[in-house]
């Protein structure tokens, strides 16, 4: 999905012998999605990157679904969710489906005993707060607070946060995260009609090549079991790559609303793409400019898509006692639509401050113990006047 990007030492050539300056081969990898049919990266490694010395214990992840299918209306309180040390342990599936699972996280330490590679799906991180590095093959990726962070399925990653203050959303999609298809040329560019263009994606900015051989744990999430491989050498051994697969942020803040005489459709926050749901991006912005413009968003029915809205921060004049970190899910099937009084308060309004990331899942979600956990159960009834 990025455009094309090279860090390190390259050969010429594709394919062809590379040698470093003892003469010794580098080990070429190719890293490519959908078989041999879409993005791909060439990497080259010092050591091959096949030495597995050993295998370790394996988990389960497979999110459990909670018990309770009514069809209603919910909110959780995404800030519940407990800071837990390490990195992978915070990471608890609030929500889920076959083409995604949505997780809140608050770890509170670096990765620094293992690597981590999802060879599940593609994550797309939303940094609520916080911020770092995030460690890979293809060098260093500095985020902070309100950046999306895209790593390809497969990716070898550690995280390195600056503080111990984080939360974190996370998308796991289990088919490849785009740029809406209408945003792009017919050869890959963003089109001037895009909310953003390739100078606001940030992809790896420094390749740091480390030779360190002994014993690096490796977590690979495979079909929702977490396995441990013990590799001989270091996994970010890799002295250049170049190539379209690789990870990158884009900022909320760097999302360019889309706005109108009347209240414009949420495929006007779009942000990003993948099977059977869509990602959006809600930023502060002016409001429709009608005279006789209604501001706040009218009543709508979800027909064919459940609706999760992630509050980030800002005064959202469409519903009442909103907090950071709450979710909201409105499922298919019934309409929602602004709480009472909050129609007639947004005529006249000229701007609105709100900061949200949406996600609409084309297929139902369903929750699990974990967000049973933190739900407001009093949510449902909050439209009776």
């Amino acid at each position: 999905m990025p455009y094309y990007k090279t860090l390190g030492t390259i050969p010429h050539k594709r394919h062809t012998q590379f040698r470093a300056s003892g003469g010794r081969l580098y080990s070429e990898q190719l890293f490519s999605t959908e078989g041999f049919s879409n993005d791909y990266s060439l990497l080259y490694h010092l050591y091959p990157p096949t030495q597995i010395k050993r295998t370790g214990a394996t988990i389960n992840l497979r999110p459990e679904g909670a018990t309770d299918m009514k069809l209603q209306h919910r909110c959780f309180d995404g800030f519940q969710v407990l800071p837990v040390e390490d990195y992978l342990c915070s990471r608890q599936v609030i929500l889920f489906n076959n083409d995604c699972h949505i997780s809140l996280a608050a770890p509170q330490q670096s990765m620094k005993d293992y690597f981590y590679k999802n060879a599940d799906a593609d994550e797309l991180i939303f940094v609520h707060e916080g911020g770092g590095v995030l460690h890979s093959l293809y060098g260093d990726l500095h985020f902070s607070g309100g950046d999306y962070i895209l790593i390809p399925k497969g990716t070898m990653y550690q995280m390195a946060f600056s503080g111990t203050q984080n939360r974190l959303l996370i998308v796991e999609s289990f088919s490849p995260v785009r740029f809406p298809k209408r945003y792009l040329s017919p050869y890959g560019q963003l089109l001037e009609h895009a909310p953003y263009c390739e100078r606001d994606m940030r992809g790896p900015a420094a390749l740091i090549t480390h030779e360190e051989k002994g014993d690096f744990l490796v977590r690979v999430k495979k079909q929702a079991h977490l396995y441990s491989l013990y590799y001989a050498t270091h996994p970010f051994d890799v002295v250049g790559w170049d190539g379209c697969c690789y990870p990158f942020a884009f900022s909320i803040d760097d999302f360019e609303p889309i706005t109108g005489r009347v209240h414009q459709p949420p495929p006007v926050h779009q942000t990003f793409e993948a099977r059977n749901f869509v990602v959006c991006s809600f930023v502060p912005r002016l409001f429709d400019y009608h005279p006789e413009a209604i501001p706040a968003p009218y009543n709508h029915s979800n027909i064919d898509s459940d609706e999760l809205l992630y509050y980030v921060d800002g005064d959202f004049m469409s519903r009442k006692n909103v907090t950071k970190g709450m979710i909201t899910l409105h499922p298919a099937g019934i309409p929602h639509g602004p709480h009472p009084g909050a129609v007639e308060k947004s005529i006249g309004a000229k701007d609105t401050r709100e900061l949200a990331v949406m996600i609409d899942t084309f297929h139902s979600l369903q929750l699990t113990r974990q967000a049973a956990e933190i739900e407001n159960p009093g949510y449902t009834m909050s439209w009776a006047e």
